[in-house]
């Protein structure tokens, strides 16, 4: 029989309500057998997180705070949500070791991951099925790095021996027992080591959006969404700003091949998002999607026959190894090269950076230019179509935006146009006009 794994995000467990919605989708399809959810999110614009108010809580009682004042909100969400839905259920013993974790100072991972904790209690009671503490499966090694032979393995062995089963997301364990999370966002990453442990067919990322989006709803008023998408677009799009879905998540599954389905919790009858290993060059237009980000800087490098001195690259890069500061992009020319950084990893250190370049490559000119920001335009279709970066450029041209720099990537999957800040939602508007007008 098929196995789904799904989880549900902050927005789709939110209150009762959204609680109701979630029972339904997992009853309307018994593939449907291990459930990740995530801690209740905003209910409305001005609400705040569950995950956000956990940590405001252990910060004050750190600094000396009263434990139940601080934690009455939070008691009154949870509790609130199973009176609504009417279960007899209680949590009190949970608060109790809650309260009494914060005062042994048990940390602020321990003290966010109670939100999935708790949420994922009363999903489990909701729906019958057994709750599972993902601290006994999702493992951590001793330098806080995933442990992902140990948790797939514990997973599968765990998971497999039962019918059905609901895992918290967002967190595990270290070796010592304590509590650690993944970065925010990483109730995705659980749910994609759980279909990896369990070798699922499909993985099911339930979200409040019917799919992943061909550009930014904040931008482009109503953009397309996509209905295919690979796994190696997907990593471009998110590193670029898209989203969606936690970037770390697509490792787990990507290497066994198992799908991901984006999906709506408020609109369950929308296809979505599939996202795969590979797919039709044709089955989807010559582009897949726009992303970008602002707040960048390019730190630009003259020197005649820079192309002939060898090694010159690696030492000019070596200055931003010993600094800590990764780099973005690489444009360069004969006797030209630019590297892009982001702007708050350059500053604090800029002038040390600049005069350790100099000692090190000796520069004929070394300047930064600040204020870029970098839009990637990522397509599988583009390396079969000819004179796509002419229509970028024509695009963002007609819009009468100056590029500041053009770099297309040597598996012709996507190409970044560097504008300046102030052209950023122009610039993704124009592009969208040229492509899916």
């Amino acid at each position: 029989m098929p196995i789904k794994v799904a989880k549900f995000g902050g927005s789709s467990l939110a209150d009762a309500a959204q609680f109701k919605k979630v029972e339904a989708i997992i009853k309307a399809d018994s593939d449907r057998k291990y459930i990740v959810p995530s801690a209740p999110g905003k209910r409305f614009s001005d609400d705040e997180k569950i995950t956000d108010m956990l940590y405001a809580c252990y910060d004050g009682v750190a600094a000396g705070g009263e434990f139940d004042a601080a934690f009455a909100p939070i008691r009154a969400r949870f509790d609130g949500i199973i009176d609504e839905l009417g279960l007899s259920l209680s949590l009190d013993g949970e608060y109790a070791e809650i309260k009494a974790k914060f005062a042994v100072r048990a940390g602020r991972d321990y003290a966010a991951s109670r939100g999935e904790y708790l949420n994922s209690i009363i999903l489990a009671e909701l729906i019958g099925y057994p709750f599972v503490d993902a601290a006994e499966v999702v493992f951590f090694r001793e330098d806080g790095s995933f442990d992902n032979k140990r948790s797939y393995k514990a997973v599968g062995d765990r998971l497999l021996s039962m019918e059905t089963a609901v895992v918290p997301g967002f967190y595990g364990s270290m070796p010592d027992g304590s509590i650690k999370t993944f970065s925010r966002g990483g109730s995705d990453v659980s749910g994609s080591v759980v279909s990896r442990g369990v070798m699922a067919d499909i993985y099911e990322n339930w979200t409040d959006v019917s799919g992943f989006l061909v550009a930014d709803p904040r931008i482009i008023n109503n953009p397309a969404v996509i209905e295919n998408i690979t796994f190696r677009e997907l990593r471009e799009l998110s590193y670029m700003g898209a989203t969606v879905l936690h970037a770390d998540a697509v490792f787990p599954v990507r290497s066994a091949g198992i799908p991901i389905n984006i999906k709506n919790t408020n609109s369950p009858s929308d296809p979505g998002t599939m996202i795969v290993p590979a797919c039709d060059d044709g089955a989807t237009g010559t582009i897949t999607g726009i992303a970008g980000k602002k707040g960048f800087s390019i730190i630009t490098i003259e020197k005649d026959m820079m192309n002939s001195e060898i090694g010159f690259a690696r030492r000019a890069l070596s200055v931003l190894e010993k600094n800590g500061l990764p780099f973005e992009h690489l444009p360069s020319g004969i006797d030209t090269m630019g590297i892009v950084v982001a702007s708050s990893a350059l500053n604090g250190n800029r002038e040390q950076i600049i005069a350790d370049i100099s000692e090190t490559v000796n520069p004929d000119h070394i300047g930064v230019v600040d204020g870029l920001a970098l839009v990637a335009v990522v397509g599988r279709g583009m390396v079969n179509s000819k004179g796509i970066a002419a229509r970028v450029m024509g695009a963002i041209a007609s819009a009468d935006i100056n590029i500041r720099m053009l770099d297309q990537g040597s598996s012709e999957l996507n190409i970044i146009v560097g504008v300046d800040d102030a052209d950023f939602e122009k610039a993704v508007g124009a592009i969208y006009s040229g492509f899916f007008a």
